[in-house]
């Protein structure tokens, strides 16, 4: 069964190469553990999704520029996530008028990369207990 997920989820990137945190601005909302839970709108590049330390993918620009510069030599670059919809497919619960974010949900970044969520950012069951 998929949990709720709160502040301090660990996230991961398919092109990344080290994990991220999920990161809750928006205040006032259910919590779990004293971290409050996110939704599917919790998705904005720097500010909900944190970098995921050096990027691989060659559909991005920087990565594929310092690929070409080392000869073909795959050269990852800072990872900089490229966000552009919300997480899918999200929650029946709704969270401040928006689906819950729930642990099978999954996030696409422009680059090609597939992000979905490692740890939930509790040890709590589905329903937040």
């Amino acid at each position: 069964m998929a949990k709720y997920v709160c502040m301090g989820a660990t996230l991961k990137c398919t092109f990344g190469m080290t994990p991220s945190s999920l990161m809750v601005t928006v205040p006032l909302r259910p919590m779990i553990q004293n971290k409050p839970k996110a939704t599917i709108m919790d998705f904005a590049p720097m500010v909900n999704i944190l970098p995921f330390g050096m990027c691989q993918s060659l559909s991005n620009p920087m990565v594929a520029s310092a690929t070409a510069a080392a000869m073909g030599t795959l050269t990852p670059m800072p990872c900089i996530p490229v966000i552009v919809a919300p997480w899918a497919p999200g929650g029946k619960q709704l969270i401040t008028n928006m689906p819950a974010l729930l642990d099978n949900c999954k996030l696409m970044c422009a680059y090609g990369g597939s992000i979905s969520i490692n740890m939930p950012g509790h040890t709590c069951d589905s329903q937040g207990k």
